[in-house]
């Protein structure tokens, strides 16, 4: 679990986050989402520790990471896993070696144990053919799915995403959400995604923080969202007359 406490982050005079409380729970997909400029990067990297806040806590299980020393940031870091934008595999290494940077970078894993935990991630996320390959060899998708094997190949006990749907199409967005949920539950991650896909979101929303101009306007789960009355919630959500017409047939099932 982590916990976000009273967060305020200000760059020069421009307050991006303003007193945001959350709780990002263990064993569900929590969502941050928010129009351009809300603050919801700012946010995600302030947890990553690219950002320092300006005030308020941050706690990774009741340890708060806001007194961290240095060594004592450096062993976090270990226990975080992290799915890029565009997924940033190394282009001149195969996939395999991509997977295993982590492991050489961070354990004392011999060559074995390291090849054993590269196969057994890269078969998790459905990618048993791919070790010889090149990023530029493989699909977007497919490259995703690496970028997932790598982020949880070290074991992590947090997991963070940014845009993890970003360019692909929306079969392959819905087999990468399936996935990192999967993934979630299976190891009881307290996985952290930055996303404006709202199909992501009535996916796999088990837990939405929605930020508007830096602060929390809201939060709930993905039926809570179809049934809120929050003003700000329904016209980012439902703005778009697909949901909207979701929304409706699902208050009307519920009368």
């Amino acid at each position: 679990m982590i916990e976000i406490k009273n967060i305020e982050k200000s760059f020069g005079e421009n307050k991006v986050l303003k007193g945001i409380s959350s709780v990002f729970e263990t064993g569900k997909t929590n969502l941050i989402i928010g129009q351009s400029g809300s603050g919801k990067t700012v946010l995600l990297k302030t947890l990553l520790g690219i950002h320092t806040p300006d005030a308020g806590t941050i706690e990774f299980d009741g340890r708060n990471y806001t007194t961290f020393s240095r060594d004592e940031k450096s062993a976090l870091r270990t226990e975080i896993g992290m799915v890029f934008q565009g997924s940033a595999l190394f282009d001149s290494m195969t996939v395999a070696q991509n997977v295993a940077f982590p492991l050489k970078m961070f354990t004392n894993n011999s060559r074995s144990e390291i090849n054993d935990r590269v196969d057994f991630v890269l078969k998790r996320v459905n990618l048993i053919d791919a070790h010889h390959k090149l990023p530029s060899e493989i699909s977007g998708g497919m490259q995703k799915r690496v970028a997932i094997a790598r982020a949880i190949v070290n074991k992590p006990q947090y997991l963070f995403c940014d845009e993890p749907n970003s360019g692909l199409d929306p079969n392959t967005s819905t087999l990468i959400d399936n996935l990192i949920k999967e993934i979630t539950e299976e190891y009881n991650i307290t996985t952290v995604i930055n996303t404006h896909d709202m199909n992501s979101v009535m996916e796999i929303g088990d837990n939405i923080l929605f930020l508007k101009n830096g602060v929390k306007a809201w939060q709930g789960n993905k039926d809570e969202m179809f049934t809120t009355e929050n003003e700000a919630v329904v016209e980012f959500v439902y703005s778009s007359n697909l949901f909207k017409k979701v929304r409706e047939a699902y208050l009307k099932d519920l009368k």
